[in-house]
């Protein structure tokens, strides 16, 4: 069905309402969503509200507290967001990024004890608004298998990057899970009865399987075999002890009742190219462009312009289409 912006954002914000969620923290998802779903990144797009709302429902979201900001000295900042969502610690800790990144040239916010359930790439498109290069990374669920084994140790563990560009409203951004798939794309597979593609996931007994439901019960696979591994273990290590939060593992033994939305940390580095550079600033951005550039040049796409076409193309018509089935399921959602 095609459906309004603006009605879809007002029925997300009903769904929030009902299940008694303060209003910034309800904007903050809101806004994540929305964001998602205009870009057609349809895995991190209004759906999610559906696990959203499992995790709320099993004691695994707090829809009243307020995050709290535990540090904020010198180049880091931490945001304990005592069970909310983690966009609702970006609002909070974000500003602070940026003003910090701007003085001191490079600046590290850690988000704590969040329900992180959406892409990273909105917090970061936040960042290079502001002509800063961003860093981002979080853990998950222990649900993906190193290179050579079976035993889940891994989460699907999503990097993000954002370069700002100069006169254009579109960085370079791009935003992957480190398992072969995201997790996300597995679910809307089984949700639409769809089968995988080879090589992203084992079953339970660790045979290859296209099947999207043998895969949820048995493990996804990382993404590069044991190159994927490594910089999955790297952020594992980056998004948990060093800012003292749960692990993938952590994260899914603490999980109550099976919540799947992963409970645990974010990592979001800051760089200033003004302060590192000085007066060699224009010259070097324009060197990124040049580079930058050569990819349209050559044919080739950069990552997440999909995303901005369908973002403008949809802005501009301000409707968007949507499965009917997605929207019965949201509301349903509504508590009377």
């Amino acid at each position: 069905m095609q459906i309004s912006i603006n009605q879809l954002q007002e029925l997300v914000e009903k769904i929030l309402d009902s299940r008694g969620f303060s209003k910034p923290q309800r904007d903050a998802i809101t806004q994540n969503l929305i964001t998602a779903q205009v870009s057609e990144c349809h895995s991190h797009g209004v759906w999610r509200l559906l696990e959203l709302i499992k995790n709320l429902d099993k004691g695994m979201l707090n829809p009243t507290a307020i995050p709290q900001i535990t540090q904020n000295k010198g180049a880091v900042i931490r945001v304990d967001c005592q069970m909310t969502a983690a966009q609702y610690g970006h609002q909070v800790g974000i500003p602070l990024l940026i003003e910090r990144a701007k003085g001191l040239g490079i600046a590290l916010l850690a988000v704590n004890h969040c329900i992180h359930f959406s892409a990273l790439w909105v917090e970061l498109e936040e960042l290079t608004k502001h002509n800063l290069v961003g860093l981002a990374m979080t853990t998950s669920h222990a649900w993906v298998a190193p290179h050579g084994g079976t035993m889940p140790l891994l989460g699907t563990n999503p990097f993000a990057f954002a370069w700002p560009r100069t006169n254009i409203d579109r960085p370079y951004i791009f935003d992957f899970a480190t398992s072969a798939t995201a997790r996300g794309e597995i679910q809307l597979h089984a949700r639409n009865n769809t089968q995988l593609p080879n090589d992203v996931a084992i079953d339970a007994n660790g045979k290859p399987t296209n099947d999207p439901n043998e895969a949820l019960k048995g493990a996804m696979l990382a993404f590069g075999g044991h190159k994927g591994t490594a910089i999955s273990t790297m952020i594992e290590l980056m998004a948990g002890p060093l800012i003292n939060d749960l692990t993938s593992q952590e994260s899914q033994k603490a999980a109550k009742d099976g919540a799947a939305l992963p409970y645990g940390g974010e990592i979001i580095i800051a760089i200033d190219p003004e302060i590192i550079l000085g007066t060699d600033r224009q010259s070097a951005a324009q060197r990124a462009e040049d580079y930058l550039n050569q990819f349209s040049q050559a044919g080739v796409r950069l990552p997440s312009e999909r995303r901005f076409d369908a973002r403008d193309q949809n802005r501009q018509q301000g409707t968007i289409n949507i499965d009917d089935t997605l929207i019965e399921n949201l509301k349903t959602l509504i508590r009377n």
